[in-house]
């Protein structure tokens, strides 16, 4: 049911931000770009490193693409999500400090765009992300 609510009850909205942001309307800080994503610096960071990576397609959450996506769009943006940790040089398994990805999902995600974006945070501990009861 968790993918299907995703598709089905949360239609794909072309006039989205990041929507505009692939069309070039809006300007962005771009960190990476491929054939199937785009990288780019929040605008209200969280944390001393916050990128975020969108697919080029439109997809509204990650089980979208997942379900949606040709293979091509899967490797590639999750290829690009790999690119933007080499380049910023945050892989624990190179010796650095780690990341967070985060990506939201719906009403109970707390998604704000309808447009499937993964949050690249680091540069600073980030805490728990939810506490234990």
């Amino acid at each position: 049911v968790g993918s299907e609510m995703c598709i089905r009850d949360s239609l794909y909205d072309d006039q989205n931000i990041f929507a505009k942001i692939l069309r070039s309307e809006i300007p962005n800080e771009t960190v990476l770009e491929t054939e199937f994503a785009l990288a780019f610096n929040d605008i209200a960071p969280q944390a001393p490193v916050h990128v975020l990576v969108i697919p080029k397609g439109p997809y509204v959450c990650y089980d979208h693409l997942l379900s949606e996506g040709s293979s091509e769009e899967i490797l590639g943006f999750n290829n690009a999500i790999l690119q933007v940790i080499q380049k910023l040089e945050l892989s624990p398994m190179d010796g650095n400090s780690g990341y967070r990805i985060i990506s939201n999902a719906g009403v109970y995600g707390v998604q704000d765009v309808p447009h499937l974006h993964m949050h690249i945070l680091s540069g600073r501990s980030l805490g728990r992300m939810i506490e234990k009861d």
